[in-house]
């Protein structure tokens, strides 16, 4: 049985590897035009009630930059938070991010709010390197985000979003993995449930959301933070926080 972890570990990180060079290859122009399409589908397709606490991810080597289209949600009146690893093989944390928050490098020398609110997410958008044809999703290999899904009650609607080049047959799923509830790539949404990763309209995405709000009680009616969260992962919208100008760690 370990021996054919180890092997399944050893594709997937060959497939990573292939994957992110495959997106890091992607002229200026083709990864604008995709991330316009990209966008186009999340706005078109989701609509959260006022108060719901989005988490979502600052892009690195490429991947989609979800800023743009979470400063939307944020002027309608969602929470925007950024994930945190807090330790090695545990869930992680979300802090609460606001143009202007202190920040700190963490991981990746990616930033991270520092010591402001912990809340828990009622909707995460996850960047992919892979997804496969029941809604898996292939990411950087610790492990994080299935353990904050495992650990989170009632869960987070998780969205995950890649360019369709990113699509495989399977990443060969184990019992620690979790779907996405929702993919969302240039070429449209696509819903994971029964093992099955179907294309949808914005507007069924939408009431499908809606569903799986109110079947999760969500968003939850306390923003008060849980013991846990996610990956760390954003990025402010204002001047001087568009990367290299970020405050360096004390």
């Amino acid at each position: 049985m370990e021996n054919a972890w180890n092997e399944i570990r050893a594709w997937r990180r060959q497939r990573r590897a292939e994957l992110i060079a495959a997106r890091m290859a992607l002229t200026a122009d083709e990864h604008r035009a995709r991330s316009a399409e990209l966008q186009a589908q999340i706005r078109a397709g989701f609509v959260f009630p006022v108060g719901t606490v989005i988490a979502f991810c600052w892009p690195f080597k490429k991947e989609f930059d979800a800023r743009f289209a979470l400063r939307d949600f944020r002027a309608a009146g969602a929470l925007a938070v950024l994930p945190v690893v807090v330790a090695a093989a545990s869930p992680l944390q979300f802090r609460q991010w606001w143009p202007g928050a202190p920040m700190r490098k963490g991981v990746y020398e990616i930033p991270y709010p520092h010591e402001t609110r912990l809340l828990a997410p009622d909707v995460a958008f996850v960047p992919m390197n892979g997804f496969d044809a029941q809604g898996y999703r292939l990411g950087y290999g610790g492990g994080y985000f299935d353990r904050t899904l495992a650990a989170q009650s009632p869960r987070m609607v998780a969205i995950g979003l890649a360019f369709e080049n990113a699509r495989l047959p399977t990443i060969q799923p184990q019992a620690h993995d979790i779907a996405m509830d929702f993919v969302v790539t240039e070429a449209g949404i696509y819903r994971a449930q029964d093992g099955e990763l179907a294309s949808i309209s914005a507007a069924a995405a939408t009431q499908e959301l809606r569903d799986l709000f109110a079947r999760r009680s969500l968003p939850r009616t306390t923003a008060v933070a849980t013991a846990y969260s996610s990956p760390v992962c954003y990025a402010a919208e204002f001047p001087g926080y568009f990367g290299e100008q970020i405050p360096a760690a004390d």
